[in-house]
């Protein structure tokens, strides 16, 4: 994270919402083969506990179990120009907002798993399509159970959660409505929400 304490994210429930809301993550865990990293979805329960599923053919989901790892979930970025500040002596920069967990990884049973799936496709059916989301009552009899055996499911209890939203919230009023008159002929929207919710602390 940002040694910048301006652009600290403290609030663990607005971080975890975050990572809740991105759902996709970089996972990363050091075993005896060295380091690796997974990209896999990701769920928070209501107790607060992240939830992911990796292939057990993913060479990394031997090294896993009772292992520390580290969950990053990134959201909006953009590059930031020199040539859109107001202010003299400005270099470019990177805006971004990134929340990163650390705990230590327990296999899930299968009751748990199957869980663990059923949650995190409801959630995403919800948010992504409303109108018919699927379920596995539609799959074939016995499909389901068949391809539950190739994933594997870890639980991270959390022990520290670390965020970052830099979006020039410690720049003069006037280079940040330079950064947001760049981001927006830019074409990114999304960011310039960003730098307005940075700015008020939202």
């Amino acid at each position: 994270m940002h040694p910048n304490p301006n652009f600290a994210w403290t609030n663990r429930s607005e971080m975890l919402d975050f990572m809740s809301r991105r759902a996709f993550a970089h996972i990363f865990v050091s075993g005896p083969t060295g380091a690796r990293v997974l990209h896999a979805p990701v769920i928070v329960t209501d107790a607060g506990r992240v939830q992911f599923h990796v292939a057990r053919r993913n060479r990394a989901a031997a090294t896993i179990a009772d292992q520390e790892v580290l969950i990053s979930v990134s959201g909006r970025d953009a590059y930031q120009s020199a040539n859109w500040y107001v202010s003299d002596d400005q270099v470019p920069t990177w805006h971004y907002e990134a929340v990163e967990v650390e705990g230590r990884a327990r296999i899930m049973g299968e009751p748990e798993l199957v869980a663990h799936l059923d949650l995190l496709s409801d959630t995403m059916e919800r948010r992504f399509s409303p109108e018919r989301p699927w379920t596995r009552d539609k799959m074939t009899a016995g499909k389901f159970e068949a391809m539950i055996k190739a994933i594997i499911g870890f639980e991270i209890d959390p022990i520290e959660i670390r965020g970052t939203r830099k979006f020039n919230q410690h720049k003069s009023a006037g280079d940040r409505a330079a950064t947001i008159a760049g981001q927006r002929a830019a074409g990114r929207a999304d960011v310039v929400a960003a730098i307005h919710e940075a700015a008020s602390g939202g």
